[in-house]
């Protein structure tokens, strides 16, 4: 007899899902979806508002991203006033946004992942949470714990405030970098080091062990983008993407924040709140493609540090061509993470850092402008209209877990049919496809955003637990 398994919620994720498993008569899974629960409105909210008010208004999307917002907005309204912004204010921006991607990456890998990789996919789930990871390896929660506080304060030292700072602003940042923050950050970084050094040569160690869940975890050819500089080497907030395909060929480049919507659409399914993004010339679902740690490393040549330099050219030996499976996003984060340490000190180091010119200033310029950058989970593109007074009329973000929507989809109904057989499973199956969508540690607060008419269906319930009345639109 058919049936359906469902996992709900999806634990260890930022926001709301479940999957759900459909099995045959013969109890083998026909199909399975990740489906995003929750639904955000933040395009809407925009409008009518006045364009200067947009990055500290969109960096309320996320408490663990906001910094990506903030400069993603911030650079669509640039387009708008027609700047570029001063040297120092850009540099300063970078600092930020690699500090946030460390902190994020501590929270992917050591908070939300490392329970599978340390006390196992089996394991009882009262305890494969971040408090067993510190009781069963002290040493790595500390790690872990240290590297996700490392990026946090230098969010509030530049920023005055560890979430949602309103630093970034159209034109720059609103104030520059004292002396005595700088040696401050600079004083963390061999911590950070050594911290990182750890979980990294722990990593290395297991991954080994973890083949079985390699060969299906969302492992099979896809499309890959991300921000990448002239020298192709990696970029997080300036830079261009481009676009590879599963052999390793560039398929699109120089995609600016303007062409980025000429070439990128999104598709929607009934079964989430989440669009799914796609490139336009190839069309949904074969130009679907993946973001993020896994899609950066597969697209450079070099990271451009010397210690991530070395960890890019162990990653490439994963594969001849580029590395499928998403178990390795894992990896990709903490070579990035490396990346984030070293390029902050190089920042640190620039002799203009300091400089008190940190922010250019105009009007409406122009009554349209995208702005993109990368986010830790990928790559996020906001773009807005305005009218003649520079209130915002529309809106629109891309958010880098709808373009993993699809690659999310296809690894979850890989490995419920890989591990699912005769209809039986165990609580470790099921993590082992929950353990799939966290690989992509997708944000589900940040992607959600209304499409047309969204279906709605409202509750009214007694405080003895009985339906009074319901009203269901769509």
């Amino acid at each position: 007899m058919s049936q359906t398994i469902t996992i709900d919620p999806v634990t260890r994720l930022e926001g709301h899902g479940k999957v759900t498993i459909q099995l045959n008569d013969q109890g083998e899974v026909t199909d399975a979806h990740f489906h995003v629960t929750q639904v955000r409105g933040f395009e809407r909210f925009s409008e009518g508002r006045p364009f200067y008010e947009m990055p500290s208004l969109m960096a309320r999307i996320c408490g663990i991203c906001p910094v990506s917002h903030l400069i993603a907005s911030a650079k669509a309204c640039e387009a708008i006033m027609s700047v570029r912004i001063p040297h120092t204010a850009a540099q300063l921006r970078r600092m930020l946004n690699l500090a946030q991607m460390v902190q994020s990456h501590a929270l992917s890998f050591f908070y939300l992942s490392s329970p599978d990789l340390i006390l196992g996919m089996e394991a009882d789930p009262k305890v494969r949470n971040i408090l067993g990871v510190a009781a069963a390896k002290p040493e790595l929660g500390r790690a872990g714990i240290g590297l996700r506080r490392f990026g946090q304060h230098i969010i509030e030292l530049l920023g005055n405030k560890r979430i949602h700072p309103g630093w970034v602003v159209p034109g720059g940042v609103t104030e520059p970098l004292a002396q005595a923050k700088r040696d401050e950050i600079l004083a963390m970084i061999p911590e950070a080091y050594a911290n990182l050094g750890l979980g990294i040569g722990w990593y290395k160690q297991v991954a080994e062990n973890f083949k079985p869940e390699i060969d299906v975890f969302a492992n099979f050819p896809s499309l890959y983008m991300g921000l990448i500089n002239e020298d192709e080497s990696i970029e997080f907030t300036d830079g261009a993407l481009r676009l590879i395909d599963a052999q390793g060929n560039t398929i699109d480049e120089g995609i600016t924040a303007s062409k980025y919507n000429e070439v990128i659409g999104e598709a929607v399914e009934p079964y989430s709140y989440t669009k799914f993004a796609y490139y336009k010339p190839l069309g949904y679902p074969d130009g679907s493609y993946r973001v993020g740690p896994l899609a950066r490393l597969n697209i450079v040549k070099s990271m451009g540090t010397p210690k991530a330099e070395k960890e890019l050219a162990e990653f490439k030996q994963l594969a001849n061509g580029p590395v499928e499976s998403s178990f390795y996003y894992h990896h990709a984060r903490l070579v990035e993470m490396l990346y984030g340490i070293e390029k902050i000190e190089q920042i640190l180091s620039d002799p203009l850092i300091l400089d008190k010119h940190v922010r250019a200033t105009a009007g409406v310029n122009r009554l349209e402008g995208s702005g993109q950058a990368e986010a830790p989970r990928g790559t996020l593109n906001h773009h807005y209209r305005v009218d003649e007074n520079g209130k915002m009329t529309w809106a629109n973000l891309v958010i880098a877990t709808g373009q993993n929507n699809n690659a999310m989809n296809k690894g979850v109904a890989q490995a419920a049919k890989h591990y699912i057989k005769d209809g039986k499973f165990s609580e470790g199956i099921l993590n082992r496809v929950e353990a799939v969508v966290r690989t992509f540690d997708p944000c589900l607060s940040c992607s959600t955003h209304a499409y047309g008419q969204m279906p709605l269906i409202l509750t009214l319930v007694s405080s003895q637990g009985e339906v009074v009345d319901q009203v269901v639109r769509g």
